[in-house]
This record gives C-alpha cells, structure tokens and sequence, in this order.
C-alpha cells in the first residue's frame, strides 16, 4: 500500500510539475534557430525589396570625443508597389548572434527614408541618407537591416542586407 501511495504521489507531483513549465511564459528571441542565419521573422517571406548600405565595410571617423561610423541606407521595392509593415535590424556584437535593435513603423519609416506615408513604389529608390552609428569606443559589429512590406493582395516580402561595422579607423 505505501508503494503505491509514493508512486501515485511522484506521479501526482510529476504532472503538476509538467503543467507548471508549460503554462509558464517562453522566452521572447529574435533568433530561435541558430542553425539558420536569418532571425525568425524574416524566414520564410519572399525577398521582394532591395537593400544595401554604403559605405560598406564602415570605418569610424572621429569627431571632437565621439567616433561616428557615417553610411547610409537605401530600399527598393522589385514585386511592385508595397507599403510598409516594419523596418529594423538586429545587431551582432558578440557571440550569442543576432539581437533586436532598432524598429521602425510606417511614420518613422517615411520620415528617415523620405518615403510618403510609408508606401514603396516600384523600382524607386528611398534614401536613409545619415543612418549613423555614433560610440565613445571603437568597437565593431554587424547589423542586419530589414524591411517587411506587404502588396495590395495582403502578400508580404522582405529585403535585408548587412552592414559591417568596423572597430578601427582605417583597412
């Protein structure tokens, strides 16, 4: 009989335990599968905008006390006329991978890349002309901009490109 009280006992404990850790939140990542270079958000969806940076590697100038790697962003939309559902990126600075950094709606889309309303219009190239990256240190990263945009049937794309850091300032 006492086996039987422990056995249902441990199984009793067992199940709660179980229920416990599934109704407890997941954690929240950009980049679940590190097998895979893209981040979650970004696989899957069809590339249907370009995107580049320049200068590309980036090296820092100093400015007074502040070292300032200057580049800028272009977007172009290729699957047609797309309006905007997210623009970012995440940044790799050590060895744990992609982390979320910036994100940008449609109004600040328009505003940095001077593109009205957030609405892409095919083959027309959109300008973040000053994306700067501003540090007190020298240090290197890369950052993976993006951009999700959907087409008048509800489709969405994505584009992406990298944009290499550097952590000197020269070659």
């Amino acid at each position: 009989m006492r086996t039987l009280i422990l056995l249902t006992t441990c199984m009793l404990l067992a199940t709660v335990a179980t229920t416990q850790a599934q109704n407890q939140p997941k954690e929240a990542t950009a980049w679940s599968d590190k097998r895979r270079l893209l981040p979650d958000k970004l696989r899957s969806l069809p590339v249907g905008l370009t995107l580049w940076h320049t200068n590309n590697p980036c090296v820092p100038v100093l400015e007074s006390d502040t070292y300032v790697w200057k580049h800028s962003t272009m977007i172009r939309a290729e699957a047609g006329d797309l309006d905007l559902v997210e623009a970012g990126s995440f940044i790799w600075y050590d060895s744990t991978g992609w982390h979320p950094n910036m994100q940008y709606d449609a109004q600040l889309f328009a505003e940095k890349f001077n593109c009205p309303g957030g609405k892409l219009k095919s083959g027309k190239v959109y300008t973040f002309d000053k994306n700067w990256r501003f540090g007190k240190k020298l240090y290197g990263g890369d950052a993976l901009w993006y951009i999700i945009a959907r087409d008048k049937t509800g489709k969405l794309y994505k584009g992406y490109g990298l944009i290499e850091t550097e952590g000197k300032t020269s070659l």
